[in-house]
């Protein structure tokens, strides 16, 4: 199906934003060609601060209403026991607090970001969005990340160069409970790390250590300033793992 096909067969759509590129590049899609968006940022433990800020320029570059909703994702007992259907219980509640919000604002479509080259099979979380009818236009009109990325450039859009994020709970291994300290020692790292030019990487967490997964550039760029980078993370963890994860650029 062509996307504009798609956005006058859904004329009046509320759009999840994440603050990332996909969804970004989905809101200005929306505002193109359909009759009536808006669109709405979940606030919760799991994003870092930058994501609302980024949500919050796109946007304002997009000149779309945007919706902020509230929720505490700690007070659920089975998402915070992280097991392997975590995402699947807080991308429910997530997108229901969506999904209701928009239905008071008169809209009856839901989407989001999810593009042609997510393997959904392995997505726990896509199927919650498919039990709440969210649809994704991305994936059904056949955009995959490549065209994205080219879109997010062609329409200047504040996060065109941003890496792909996955929330911080993503940090936290499985069967290790996600409590607000362990989130707040995440992002205050990779915060940080981001200050010293770090762009696409990630600090998992593992028993206290640090376990470090970076991109061709940042492995050059630790080879650099490996000893500043070091104590910059021990003031969050216990230890180093020395073996570092190769992340594909993006």
């Amino acid at each position: 199906m062509d996307i504009k096909d798609f956005f006058e067969s859904h004329s009046e759509i509320a759009i999840a934003l994440s603050g990332g590129v996909d969804s970004s590049v989905l809101l200005f899609l929306a505002k193109k060609y359909a009759k009536k968006v808006k669109a709405y940022y979940v606030r919760s433990q799991f994003q870092p601060a930058f994501e609302y800020d980024d949500a919050l320029s796109v946007a304002e570059k997009a000149n779309a209403e945007l919706g902020i909703i509230e929720i505490d994702v700690l007070s659920d007992k089975k998402t915070v026991s992280n097991t392997s259907e975590r995402c699947y219980y807080c991308k429910k509640r997530i997108f229901k607090a969506v999904c209701l919000a928009a239905q008071n604002d008169g809209f009856i479509f839901c989407a989001e970001g999810t593009n042609a080259s997510d393997d959904i099979d392995d997505r726990p979380g896509f199927r919650a969005l498919k039990e709440l009818n969210v649809l994704s236009p991305l994936r059904i009109c056949g955009f995959t990340k490549e065209k994205i990325r080219l879109l997010a450039k062609q329409y200047q859009l504040p996060v065109a160069d941003k890496p792909s994020y996955a929330c911080l709970a993503t940090r936290i291994p499985e069967g290790t409970q996600i409590t607000q300290e362990l989130l707040v020692k995440t992002e205050n790292a990779e915060k940080e790390l981001m200050k010293l030019g770090y762009k696409n990487f990630r600090v998992r967490y593992s028993d206290g250590f640090a376990k470090l997964e970076f991109g061709s550039r940042e492995l050059n760029l630790y080879r650099e300033i490996k000893e500043e980078t070091d104590k910059l993370l021990l003031k969050y963890y216990d230890g180093i793992y020395p073996e570092i994860k190769e992340r594909t650029d993006e």
